[in-house]
């Protein structure tokens, strides 16, 4: 029991000792062992190895010394010399590289960041692209990652707190690239409280006034005192149109950004001087009507209709494209003959039934059908996206005037009768209340290829503007590790409030 298990195992040692004697050496070793003295002493006897001892158990040897190349022979050919003295030397300079202390600390260094969660190699890519804001309301926004968001539950009272005062004195949060534990983290649920908030008139808890487009069954059965009582409804316009105007000074002073204004018939995006790619405020209205677009004339406000000319202009040039094509075609026959239009027609007078000497038989069309028939392109795109109207500079504040006297503005019948518009700002502004989006979050697990992994969301419900949209991504990215995704549902009608 006290022998080491090597000497159970006798073919091993005879292996091992066939080896021994049989071992070759160089001539150059060996005439060098031979004018050396044998080594005597105890030190020749430490060297020798027990054959009792197993391979497993044996000590194992210290790297040997590397040897010094080989010299050339002295007939002075360099052929001569081992091959292997070239691959000594390539081989003595790489650990000298390797041993630098400034290298290795970098690699640590560059093996720590990559490790970490957000960062990336930088690689030659194509110069980047700033992509242009959405202004469409959004109202309902999902956020999808692997990580869960209980950072989002059951904020804290002094954290809430925080969230409204950083609101209401604009402060601009700075959050770290990367929250190890963001649930401990105040600061990020701070911002997060922060990026609910937006500014609502008038404020009616029972009514859902958002959206006012098609939501007549929505309020259906709601309580409305003042559909039946003419001096309420004057109370409430009053108060509307002084916090109206409050945003709209905000708007000039360049304090408030933008804001909407969402009727039952349509809506209205102001956006002060500076903001897509105006040098003056704007208002975009959308969608609109003949008879609203007629309205704004007779009162002086200047306006364009940017999505009916951009359809023309392509209509317009598709024709003359493809009149080239016809005229090369045909051989150039014809090719000075201006192709006759609709509004030859139209402008011209009526002298061919006077050569005719019909002029009394016929009857001629009324001012207003020709009109209309100028004007049937306009009339096509009425409640369409492409109805979309734009309003420039002092014409804006015209359009305050016309929005605040327009009787259209308020519904006469049906379940909104009475009740001014709804006013959504980023904002604090005169009459506006504080309102907060809903959020809540879902865990769940769903199916992949190999199995189920488990997928975490965070839900966001209400009228979620421009401002929240881009607070809520700022605070997802170093919260989530920059991982997640989001599935956005606009309001369809702002939708058109993209396109200028």
């Amino acid at each position: 029991p006290g022998h080491s298990p090597g000497f159970k195992k006798p073919p091993a040692l005879l292996r091992l000792k066939r080896k021994r004697p049989g071992r070759r050496s160089d001539p150059a070793d060996a005439a060098g062992a031979a004018a050396a003295p044998a080594p005597r002493g105890p030190s020749a006897a430490a060297r020798r190895r027990n054959p009792f001892s197993s391979l497993d158990n044996a000590p194992r040897r210290a790297a040997a010394a590397p040897q010094p190349p080989a010299a050339a022979p002295a007939g002075g050919d360099p052929s001569a010399a081992p091959f292997w003295q070239f691959l000594e030397s390539a081989c003595e300079e790489k650990p000298s590289r390797r041993a630098e202390p400034a290298e290795s600390s970098d690699i640590l260094a560059l093996s720590k960041d990559l490790h970490s969660p957000l960062a990336v190699p930088k690689a030659p890519s194509s110069p980047s692209q700033e992509f242009p804001a959405d202004w469409s309301i959004k109202t309902r926004a999902l956020f999808m990652s692997s990580q869960p968001f209980t950072w989002a539950e059951h904020l804290k009272a002094q954290e809430e707190a925080q969230g409204f005062a950083q609101h209401c004195r604009a402060a601009a949060t700075t959050l770290p690239q990367s929250v190890q534990e963001p649930r401990l983290c105040t600061e990020l649920r701070c911002a997060f409280q922060q990026s609910l908030v937006y500014w609502l008139h008038p404020s009616l808890p029972w009514l859902p006034l958002f959206p006012r487009l098609g939501a007549d069954r929505r309020m259906a059965g709601k309580a409305c005192p003042w559909a039946q009582d003419e001096a309420l409804q004057q109370v409430l316009m009053s108060d509307w149109s002084v916090s109206f105007t409050s945003l709209y000074n905000l708007l000039r002073a360049r304090l408030c950004p933008y804001f909407y204004l969402c009727a039952a018939q349509f809506s209205v995006l102001f956006r002060a001087a500076g903001l897509a790619g105006s040098a003056v405020p704007t208002a975009a209205i959308a969608p609109t009507t003949r008879g609203l677009r007629e309205a704004m004339r007779s009162e002086g406000i200047e306006f364009s209709l940017p999505l009916l000319e951009e359809s023309r202009t392509r209509k317009q040039k598709s024709s003359e494209e493809s009149l080239e094509t016809e005229t090369a075609d045909s051989g150039g026959e014809g090719a000075g003959e201006p192709a006759p239009s609709d509004d030859d027609d139209d402008d011209g007078s009526f002298s061919w039934l006077e050569e005719m000497g019909v002029q009394d038989k016929v009857k001629k069309p009324d001012t207003i059908s020709i009109q209309l028939r100028k004007e049937k392109h306009e009339v096509q795109v009425d409640h369409r996206p492409e109805s979309l109207v734009l309003v420039r500079g002092s014409n804006t504040f015209t359009l305050l005037n016309f929005l605040i006297s327009c009787r259209s503005l308020v519904a006469v019948a049906g379940p909104q009768a009475g009740l001014p518009p709804t006013l959504l700002s980023p904002v604090a502004f005169r009459g506006g209340t504080m309102q907060t989006l809903k959020a809540r979050t879902v865990s769940g697990r769903a199916r992949v290829q190999g199995g189920f992994e488990d997928v975490f969301s965070l839900e966001v419900l209400g009228p979620i503007l421009p401002h929240a949209l881009h607070a809520l991504t700022l605070v997802l990215g170093p919260a989530q590790r920059g991982a997640f995704r989001a599935l956005l549902s606009p309001h369809e009608p702002s939708a058109a409030f993209n396109s200028h």
